[in-house]
Parts: structure tokens; C-alpha cells; sequence
């Protein structure tokens, strides 16, 4: 579970002891020189609160430009009618009794918390991401961890995508892979018997019809694209229905292209018309990749030394041979896990993401 804020919490204020030059040791008190005290934090660059809270603010766009954030904590409350934009990773952002406002929040290394807020529309990336008493939000999501609402309704969800050229180092200074994103798989913390408090957003949507791009000249500066071919993030369908029964399984071992080779056998495999389900980087061991490579596992157990493995699962009609096929073609020269046949395929996946959800707490 994501943990509570205080309400209206301000960044905490230095409590270091202050560093007392001493006379040394013998000198006559009267001679020795009295210097006042050194204090921790005047040696440390002054953090003025205010540049990191949008307060009471109405039908303004307002914003954060990238490295201006720079994984502080941020507070946004009581606004109204207003387009907030942070391009800048940060440490834990809370979003309060805010009303009709249009949001995009880059990546949050803890927790983002919306209370007591109402017809919002957000584009949001997390670790943690959490509800209580919302109204009518619609959110294009990427979070590390299993999302939760509580005592919230008219919720919609749509897997995050956006794009500009700074956003790949922030994911990581916020220490999120783009690969992890449970953005469908929501917790109702307090569900009601037969109504349903969220639901997904139409696989339609296109972010900018929702929160569009910036019009002040200083956030037109960032050089955003809401193209979902652009986006950081890979689309996937999440928990939506599957088109086919048949799915596949690749895997990507720890190395210097991983990331990229990943992202080439997305681009192959929607570019044929198959659709990514779902993508996880995660570490394994040897027992775990007995488990889930079975008879392969030894081809690929000495490769789990380097780091995490990237797995995505395709869906669609002939998906397994299409897989087989890219990766002999593209990826000749790397050892990259596919399912063999149609019949084995899905018990790669429930295997795989079994152990995924076990090793990440889902």
C-alpha cells in the first residue's frame, strides 16, 4: 500500500547541529579569535518552498521546466481551471482540492497522491499512485506498482504516453524502468456492491484531446510530442480483452542494447499488426529461470549475472512464428528468449508474470 501524507506537509526544514569553531586547546581566551558559528545549512543551496507549491491558483497555466525540480518534492492545491505542467522528476508530489485542472506530471520517484479532487484530466508516471475522494478523474498512467483508489469514483484509466527529449533521463533519475507500468491493474481499496468506481479509458483516446500541449511561451520551450509511436513509455493493452488466444513471450538479457533491442522488437511486431499486452523488467535467479524457461534454462541461466531481464508478451494470430522469425532476422547475434510453439506460449506468460508480480509484491 502507498503510505499517507499529512495534509498541506511542507518540505522539512534542516535540523543539524550548527559547527562550532573552537579556540584550541592552551590559546589565552583572551587572544583567541571568536568565530560565529557555521550552521549545515548555510553551506547547502536555500530551498524556498514556494518554488515547489502551485497554491490557489485560477484558470493559469503554470509549470516547471526540465532540471527545475530536480527530485524535490512538489505541492499542488487548491486550483481551479488551471493546466500545470512539470517537466522535471520529483521526489513525491500530493495533489489537493484541486477542481477542473489539466495535468502532467513527469516522473515521481515515490508516491502521487490526489485528494478531495474533481474533473481533472492527468498524465501521470510513478512509482506508487494513489486516490481518496476523487470525482471524475481521467488518467493516461504509468506506474511501478499496483494503483489504488479509495472512496473515489468516475475514474478512468489509459496507459501513459508521452514524449520529449529530456523525459528518458528523468525516468531514470527517478529510478523507473519504462517497461514496468500496472497502469490497468487497479486496487478499489473501497469497492461498492454492484457499481463499478473506474474504469479504462477508450483505446481511442489520444492524450492531447485531454491535457493539450502548453501555450505559455516559456513551456512551449519543452519540446513535447503526444505521438503514441513517440512515446517513452510502450503502449500496451494492459488488462483490456485480448484480440487472440494465441500470445508469445520474448525475453531480453541484461547488455549494452537491451533497452533498445526491446523497443526495435515492439516497433517489428505492432508494425505487423500484433498488439503488446504487456512488458516487465525485472531480476531473476536460477531457480526462477527454471521455472519459467523450463528445458532452456541453462542456455540462459549464466546471462542473469548481468541484470535484469526485459520481457514483453504479443498477442495476436501467428504471433509466435512472427516472433521466432524477427528475432532470427534482426537479432541474430543476441541470445533473446521466444516461446517455441503456440501450445507452450501461454504457460510462458502465466509463468513469467507469476513470478514477475511474486518478485515485485503485486
Amino acid at each position: 500500500m502507498g503510505c499517507f501524507f499529512s495534509r498541506r506537509r511542507k518540505p522539512a526544514q534542516g535540523g543539524q547541529l550548527p559547527l562550532q569553531q573552537q579556540a584550541g586547546a592552551g590559546q589565552d581566551a583572551g587572544t583567541s579569535e571568536q568565530k560565529a558559528p557555521q550552521y549545515s545549512w548555510d553551506l547547502r543551496a536555500k530551498i524556498d518552498p514556494k518554488d515547489y507549491t502551485f497554491s490557489g491558483l485560477k484558470n493559469e497555466t503554470v509549470g516547471r521546466l526540465p532540471g527545475k525540480v530536480a527530485g524535490q518534492q512538489f505541492v499542488i492545491q487548491d486550483c481551479e481551471n488551471c493546466k500545470i505542467y512539470i517537466f522535471d522528476h520529483s521526489a513525491t508530489i500530493t495533489i489537493d482540492d484541486c477542481v477542473n485542472c489539466q495535468i502532467f506530471l513527469g516522473p515521481i520517484k515515490g508516491s502521487v497522491f490526489f485528494r478531495d479532487c474533481k474533473d481533472c484530466k492527468c498524465v501521470v508516471a510513478c512509482q506508487q499512485f494513489r486516490t481518496r475522494d476523487c470525482r471524475k478523474l481521467e488518467v493516461f498512467l504509468c506506474c511501478a506498482t499496483q494503483p489504488i483508489i479509495e472512496s473515489s469514483t468516475g475514474m478512468k484509466f489509459g496507459c501513459f504516453q508521452y514524449y520529449y527529449p529530456e523525459l528518458a533521463l528523468q525516468f531514470k533519475d527517478a529510478g523507473l524502468s519504462i517497461f514496468n507500468n500496472t497502469w490497468s491493474n487497479i486496487h478499489d481499496f473501497t469497492p461498492v456492491s454492484g457499481e463499478n468506481n473506474w474504469g479504462l479509458l477508450p483505446e481511442t483516446a489520444v492524450v492531447q484531446d485531454y491535457v493539450p500541449l502548453p501555450s505559455s511561451e516559456e513551456l512551449k520551450a519543452v519540446r513535447v510530442s503526444t505521438d503514441a509511436t513517440k512515446s517513452i513509455i510502450p503502449i500496451t493493452r494492459g488488462r483490456r480483452q485480448k484480440n487472440s488466444d494465441e500470445s508469445c513471450l520474448a525475453v531480453f538479457f541484461a547488455g549494452d542494447y537491451t533497452t533498445a533491442n526491446a523497443r526495435k522488437l515492439i516497433d517489428e511486431m505492432t508494425g505487423k499488426g500484433f498488439q503488446l499486452v504487456q512488458t516487465k523488467e525485472v531480476l531473476m535467479k536460477a531457480e526462477d529461470a527454471n521455472r519459467v524457461f523450463q528445458q532452456s534454462a541453462l542456455e540462459f541461466i549464466p546471462l542473469l549475472e548481468k541484470g535484469p531481464v526485459v520481457a514483453l508478451e504479443f498477442n495476436g494470430d501467428g504471433a509466435v512464428e512472427q516472433c521466432q522469425s524477427t528475432v532470427n532476422e534482426v537479432f541474430s547475434g543476441t541470445k533473446v528468449f521466444v516461446s517455441e510453439s503456440k501450445a507452450s506460449a501461454s504457460q510462458d506468460v502465466d509463468n513469467f508474470y507469476n513470478f514477475a508480480d511474486m518478485q515485485m509484491g503485486m
